[in-house]
């Protein structure tokens, strides 16, 4: 949702536009070879506008502890990334949200060799991250703990800042604030929402925002960033969900149930029937009448898992671990016994089903949850990896129709061509002009009916669970695209916006002093933190120095500037997984490892 706060994959549009320097255009003096006068280390703080406040304080601390700070401070994202690939700074102020609810995410993208984000090769980081994927939280504990001992304290790749907390505004006097859900790691759920008036569910527009009007993709499995995991979450339903504290459920998905066979490496989940495909015919959402069943299951995971199903994939490295899926045919075929349980896989199934399966079904209208005839997918592991569930339960794990992306992706993958190739999802096809031509098939309760550079327009899904708790309450949504935080606090004050969501921590008081607005807020799993340079400068090649930087940060001021509205953490695992460890500033130890890093010069 994850989330990374930094890395949102649209602005790379923006990237185009312009020309990047090779060498830093923003300092007058040497830092490359990490010295300015030979005294002080230079060290230059690479970061946004929008961060500046973060920027300040740090630079503070790292003066006050003998570096001389140079700040590299960029308008917009495209503009910082550009700075970032060219190797102008030393520590590059970053964030990363989890928003699978498991830690294997908070590290594997990030920290191990090849990771989608990562910028390290370290082969003792790389193991133990494995080593940790294959565990029960009870046995990962130990294990995350000596992760966070490398990579922060005996190597620091990364120094940390803090946890954010996670909020939003809600006006009480339209929508009602028990159906407004807050989740710590799953991005916002529309269904359940709903007005303090329910007349007003088919006349009345719901009206959110978010900052990002630029779509990377309606393909769930090309995007993973702030422009879309929302829309997408909502748009395509999963085989898991999580829960609000990060607890996987079959609540709200397409599984009546799920169960995993002893060895954790097979997993099985029995499908719902009751969810049919949603289509835009004259911008009106109606019911294709095609079922969602195993083989849009089956197919939408092993495009999920190959990185060359699609050009430009950009969430293949979350599903490496699934080896295969295939529908189960032969009922003698659950009675083996479930991990960790004296039950059999078939009675995990059968759990609080109104009818016992009688009967599996290949063909996915043939089954009948009334008759006991139900589908059910088995899904294997590369090897044993608990926390699969996971990444099943994120946005690029959405379930697609086979039968529509196959007939919009004609193309061959390895040849694709930006300029004539169409491919499904594309932003330019629900965009209101000449290029509209919306041929999604949402599978949630959802779908896009079409956007424009002021606001995305959702419509209820009719086909989606109907009659039942996770029926769609109200028809329309509307999602307006506001870029200031300024502009979208004033817009929910005003009435234009029903409800905010990612509230900063310095307009809590705002939100809190408006009667008419209720401010939900719940502990993220957002983390800031530096990240080291590990190509260029001083700092890639000597340990001493980034450990010298690590002991200047002394995170009780970040804490104090946000007014007690941050949490102190030790990585972005922390959230997550109490290791125990702690990051405490020290000046006595950033004087030992500077006095190291001069003297082995």
């Amino acid at each position: 949702m994850k989330k990374r706060i930094l890395l949102m994959l649209f602005a790379l549009v923006l990237l185009a536009a312009g020309c990047v320097n090779t060498k830093s255009d923003v300092t007058d003096k040497k830092v490359n070879d990490g010295e300015t006068d030979g005294s002080k280390p230079a060290i230059e703080i690479l970061g946004m506008s929008s961060s500046e406040a973060d920027i300040n304080i740090l630079r503070d601390q790292l003066v006050k502890n003998g570096f001389d700070v140079k700040l590299n401070i960029q308008p917009d994202y495209g503009s910082f990334k550009a700075q970032q690939d060219a190797g102008n700074f030393d520590v590059a102020l970053s964030s990363w949200t989890t928003v699978t609810g498991n830690p294997d995410y908070a590290v594997r993208s990030l920290f191990k060799t090849g990771g989608d984000y990562s910028i390290m090769g370290d082969e003792e980081i790389d193991k133990l991250i494995d080593k940790a994927s294959t565990q029960t939280p009870d046995e990962y504990k130990e294990t995350y703990k000596e992760l966070e001992q490398k990579l922060v304290f005996d190597k620091a790749y990364i120094a940390p800042l803090y946890i954010s907390y996670k909020a939003q505004g809600i006006n009480q006097e339209v929508l009602n604030p028990d159906t407004v859900r807050l989740s710590k790691s799953r991005a916002l759920a529309w269904e359940a929402m709903d007005f303090n008036d329910t007349s007003k569910r088919a006349s009345d527009p719901l009206i959110m925002q978010q900052t990002i009007s630029t779509l990377t993709s309606l393909d769930p499995v090309k995007g993973n960033d702030g422009s879309i995991n929302t829309l997408n979450t909502n748009m395509y339903v999963r085989l898991v969900n999580l829960t609000d504290d990060d607890q996987i459920t079959s609540d709200g998905s397409l599984s009546h149930n799920y169960s995993i066979a002893d060895g954790n490496s097979e997993y099985y989940f029995l499908l719902r029937d009751d969810i049919n495909f949603a289509k835009i015919t004259d911008k009106k959402a109606a019911d294709t009448g095609e079922r969602v069943g195993a083989d849009d299951v089956i197919f939408s995971l092993n495009r999920a898992k190959d990185k060359n199903s699609v050009p430009d994939h950009r969430t293949y490295s979350l599903h490496e671990h699934i080896k295969d899926a295939e529908v189960v045919t032969d009922l003698k075929a659950l009675d083996i016994k479930q991990s960790g349980s004296d039950e059999t896989v078939r009675e995990a199934l059968e759990k609080d089903l109104d009818v016992k399966i009688k009967e599996l079904v290949a063909d996915k209208s043939k089954a009948s949850s009334q008759e006991g005839k139900y589908q059910v997918v088995k899904m294997t592991t590369t090897e044993p990896f608990p926390q699969v569930l996971n990444y099943l339960a994120h946005q690029s794990a959405g379930i697609v129709s086979k039968k529509q992306v196959e007939s919009i992706n004609t193309y061959d993958a390895a040849s694709f061509d930006v300029n004539k190739d169409i491919p499904y999802g594309d932003q330019n096809t629900v965009t209101e002009g000449s290029k509209y031509n919306n041929t999604l098939f949402a599978s949630g309760p959802y779908i896009l009916s079409y956007k424009n550079d002021y606001e995305a327009v959702f419509l209820k899904n009719p086909g989606y669970m109907k009659g039942t708790e996770h029926e769609p309450k109200i028809e329309n949504i509307k999602v307006r695209f506001i870029a200031e935080q300024e502009s979208a606090l004033s817009a929910l004050r005003n009435g234009e916006i029903h409800m905010y969501y990612g509230v900063p921590e310095t307009k809590y008081d705002i939100v809190e002093g408006d009667s008419k607005l209720k401010l939900q807020r719940i502990e993220s799993n957002g983390v800031s933190y530096l990240l080291f340079n590990t190509k260029h400068r001083e700092v890639a090649n000597s340990a001493d120095l980034r450990k010298a930087i690590l002991y200047s940060i002394n995170q009780d001021e970040f804490i104090n500037y946000y007014q007690g509205n941050k949490i102190k953490a030790v990585s972005t695992v922390s959230p997550l997984v109490d290791t125990g460890n702690e990051l405490t500033a020290d000046p006595e130890k950033v004087k030992e490892f500077l006095k190291k890093y001069k003297d082995s010069k």
